[in-house]
Parts: C-alpha cells; structure tokens; sequence
C-alpha cells in the first residue's frame, strides 16, 4: 500500500479486520460526533453502516447511524454526544461486520463471474448481512443459466483466492474502464485518489467497502432467485450460510 493509506485514509479502508480502537472525539453535535479515526464503516456502495459501541470509561453509547458529509463522518449515538477531546474506546458490533464483509465479497464474485464470462454490467446493488442482490444487463434469464452461475461463483470461493486493497491516482484509474462494473459510473468528479479492490486472478474494482481476506472466507453461494426488472435488467439474489468467524 501506498503512504497515502496509511497516513489519510481512514481504518475502514485499510484494514478491515479491526474490530477495536481507540479514538478522541474531533467534533460533536447533539447526538452526533465525529472521531480523529474510525473503523466504522460509514454505508456506501449498497454497503449498510457498521454498528457498535463507544465509551469513555464511565458511559457506553451505542452507534445507530452514520452520514457523510463533504468533509467527514457523522456517527449517531443513542444519546448527547461526548465533549470535543473526549478519548474513547470503540467497539464494532463484529457479527454483523463480518457477515458483511463476506456479503460484499461474495457480490464481487458474483460480479467478476458475470462480467468475465457473458460481458453483462451491473445496474443495480444492494446487500444486509449474508443477503444481498445484483441486477445485470441480460436480454435474458433462466433456472439453468442461475444453476450454472452458482456452480461457477462457488468453485472460485473454493479456490481461496486472495484478495487486496490499493489506492490509485483519479488519472491512473480513468485509464482502465474495467474498474467500473456498473452501466453508470458512481464515482464523483472530486475525487482524486480512487480505491481499488482486488480478487487475485478474477477481479479488480474501484469500491469503497470492507472485504474478508480470501474467497474461502466467504463460503459457499447460493443464487436463490432471480426475477425481471426490465427488458434489459434483471436481477439475482444472493445468500450465505451463518457467519463462521470466532
């Protein structure tokens, strides 16, 4: 990774297994407040908002929200926010994280699937932990066809592949168009430095969202149902066993 992960993106981005961490509150509005660091994951890209604990030794607040704004964070608590300076111990809800992370995994094999073998772009994304949905570009689906997608996701979860996190200049990822799997392209004009998410030997996107460390983490696929949105979109749902971390 590059210096740039380190020293100004935030925890979430560069390390997706951090379940604690310490923090000082930088600002706080009500029941709102914004840390100097997080490894809460703000919603973004179909991905929901991590949940969790925050304490200062004497209280414990729980996190029921997030929004971001042209600058930073807003995390919601269930209760007036601690003072500006506050330090704070910081717990993720884990569960949850993780059947998260191996949802959005799951979705990018669905994807690198798709988009390898029959060309077809994403229209639309959405997940909750260990569910999730894609639509695609097809004329057309069937039973079989699914069947056959299934089996071909599942052999690369068994092929354990791993995956990685780089941060590219906003000119060095305008050159590769295969960065952008969806018919429309989500990333704003602002931004300059454009995160990428690998899948050794299947798959490379820009994406902003928290991922397991290899396919075989995610476990095994299965496509249940499939429906018409459109003459030119139709859509896939995804589900996972129960979460398999300690």
């Amino acid at each position: 990774m590059s210096d740039l992960t380190q020293t100004e993106a935030p925890l979430y981005q560069v390390d997706a297994y951090c379940r604690r961490f310490p923090a000082t509150v930088a600002a706080a509005l009500g029941e709102a407040v914004q840390f100097d660091r997080s490894a809460f994951y703000p919603g973004g890209g179909g991905q929901p908002h991590d949940r969790g604990t925050v304490t200062n030794g004497a209280r414990t607040w729980s996190l029921t929200g997030a929004r971001s704004d042209a600058w930073a964070v807003w995390y919601s608590l269930d209760g007036e926010a601690p003072p500006v300076g506050t330090e704070v111990e910081c717990e993720l809800d884990w569960e949850r994280r993780y059947a998260l992370m191996r949802t959005h995994t799951a979705l990018h094999i669905l994807c690198a699937v798709v988009w390898r073998d029959w060309g077809a772009k994403v229209t639309g994304a959405n997940m909750e932990p260990l569910r999730g949905r894609m639509d695609f570009e097809f004329d057309n689906l069937s039973g079989e066809f699914v069947r056959e997608l299934e089996e071909r996701v599942n052999v690369e979860v068994a092929a354990a592949r791993p995956t990685r996190v780089d941060f590219l200049a906003r000119e060095e990822a305008d050159k590769d168009p295969d960065l952008i799997r969806s018919k429309v392209s989500l990333l704003p004009p602002a931004i300059r430095v454009v995160r990428v998410v690998g899948i050794e030997g299947l798959d490379l996107q820009a994406d902003g969202g928290t991922h397991v460390a290899d396919t075989s983490e995610v476990g095994p696929i299965a496509l249940p149902s499939y429906k018409s949105k459109g003459r030119l979109n139709k859509r896939i749902s995804l589900e996972l066993d129960v979460p398999t971390a300690e």
